[in-house]
């Protein structure tokens, strides 16, 4: 049998040549399956793989195609799950010891909408310890294919790794504090964070549930926006989840018939002290390179501020996700403390000498800012920042503490603001001139605003020069 050597497709591309016939699902999972086991090493990934599950479910695919049945958004695509959504029977650690042994008894929302949508689960990824901010010492954190000594990111840097390693064509992260951008920023990919609520966080165990949202990170946005339209969708065992109609986010994506300026009407709002105070330059630069492309393409750009209490929310995120994160972690802590990292055990600490009143003042404040920033995003059609202060950063930067001097903003300046509020987020990459790992920026929209920021990050993306993935030595 021809091997098929797809890793470097798009997930969408993968997923019509299945559905044409031109490959077979099995063998497609067979050889990612391979592929993540040889390069499982390098990469440090995958907290485990589901290679019996994959491939039975990858064979009923295949035969579903032969029967002439309709087929799936997602159709015998491999796609990698973050281990802290339940998975029934098997284990979900949620990057902990003290869950190791944890088996769900039900699959989340999101892992049932992936398989009804015809995705191949091929493996649960790693994350930080209780998807917070460093990984126990007992796991060894994923490895940034581009360079080995550079951070892959936090809680979700096992899909960004699994994506960027071209060993799933698309993986599932979620983001509290900057957990999809972060990875994506670090790994060269499109990140896409919903509203809060238009993805179920059932199922799904909690860093700090107010906060937390689930998404897709891939390496096309036309990907991002496929995953989305599968994972979408009110659900009532999610009491935070919206009832809002789901539209077809593939539909839209900018196309090459919409000419060259597909952007036209379309405003960008832009904080220059927001996204240039205490941030690196080369960050600054790649902000203003993607904006001066979004106005080649038509976009109009627009002075706005962003709410200054965004740089209060990011310095206090601690707080608030020490709160929750405390209650989602009162059945194991501090009974069976000694099971826990330094770096967990802190946050928690932390969250239960809170008091009440000052975590209610930060809930005042969240409010306060959500409302802002509604008013501003009535004027644009998105806001453009960066996904960090610093270009991705060593893994000694990270490990000696962030931010790195005292003029350097805060590290969550430009995510845990937008966690507060809810509001969408898409992460773009941008290609550099050397052919290393790409710049990053993200696109900030209205609540319920995904299809803008898709629109948006089409068009650019296909005005922009593809990423070619760093190919790890097999």
């Amino acid at each position: 049998m021809t091997q098929l050597d797809w890793q470097w497709l798009t997930l969408s591309q993968a997923c019509q040549r299945l559905k044409s016939g031109q490959g077979s699902a099995e063998q497609l999972t067979q050889e990612m399956l391979s592929r993540a086991n040889t390069l499982s090493d390098q990469t440090q990934a995958f907290a485990m793989l589901l290679a019996d599950d994959a491939l039975s479910a990858a064979r009923g695919l295949d035969e579903k195609r032969r029967a002439g049945e309709p087929l799936g958004l997602l159709h015998g695509v491999p796609i990698g799950i973050k281990d802290l959504l339940f998975t029934k029977g098997l284990p979900t650690a949620s990057g902990t010891r003290v869950m190791a042994d944890f088996r769900p008894d039900f699959d989340a929302t999101v892992v049932t909408r992936l398989r009804q949508a015809g995705a191949v689960l091929i493996g649960k990824t790693q994350l930080t310890e209780g998807a917070f901010g460093s990984h126990h010492p007992s796991i060894n954190a994923p490895i940034n294919p581009w360079d080995q000594d550079l951070w892959s990111g936090v809680s979700s840097s096992g899909s960004g790794v699994a994506v960027a390693a071209g060993m799933v064509f698309g993986a599932i992260g979620s983001d509290t504090g900057g957990s999809i951008r972060f990875p994506s920023a670090s790994c060269g990919l499109v990140g896409l964070k919903p509203t809060y609520g238009r993805v179920s966080l059932h199922g799904a165990f909690p860093l700090a549930n107010s906060l937390d949202h689930i998404g897709p990170m891939t390496r096309s946005v036309e990907d991002a926006a496929r995953m989305l339209s599968v994972l979408a969708g009110f659900d009532a065992q999610d009491p935070n989840s919206i009832d809002a109609p789901v539209p077809n986010y593939l539909q839209s994506l900018c196309s090459p018939d919409d000419g060259p300026a597909p952007l036209t009407g379309m405003r960008i709002g832009i904080d220059w002290s927001y996204v240039s105070d205490g941030v690196a330059l080369e960050v600054v630069e790649v902000t203003k390179k993607a904006l001066r492309q979004f106005a080649e393409l038509g976009a109009q750009v627009i002075e706005i501020e962003v709410p200054p209490s965004a740089r209060i929310l990011a310095e206090a995120w601690g707080i608030s996700c020490g709160v929750e994160c405390a209650r989602a972690h009162q059945g194991y802590y501090p009974e069976q403390k000694a099971l826990y990292g330094p770096v967990l055990q802190g946050l928690i600490e932390l969250g239960l000498r809170t008091s009440s009143e000052d975590y209610q003042a930060l809930e005042t404040l969240r409010q306060a800012f959500t409302e802002q920033l509604n008013d501003v995003l009535t004027g644009v059609d998105a806001l453009i920042s960066p996904c960090m202060p610093l270009a991705t950063p060593s893994v000694m930067t990270m490990e000696s503490g962030a931010p790195v001097s005292d003029d350097q903003a805060d590290f969550l300046l430009f995510t845990a603001p937008f966690d507060y509020s809810g509001h969408p987020t898409l992460t773009l990459p941008l290609a550099s001139e050397s052919g290393r790992l790409p710049g990053s920026f993200q696109l900030i929209g209205a609540k319920l605003g995904e299809e803008s920021l898709l629109r948006l990050g089409s068009a650019f993306e296909q005005a922009s020069q593809p990423i070619t993935y760093p190919e790890l030595l097999l």
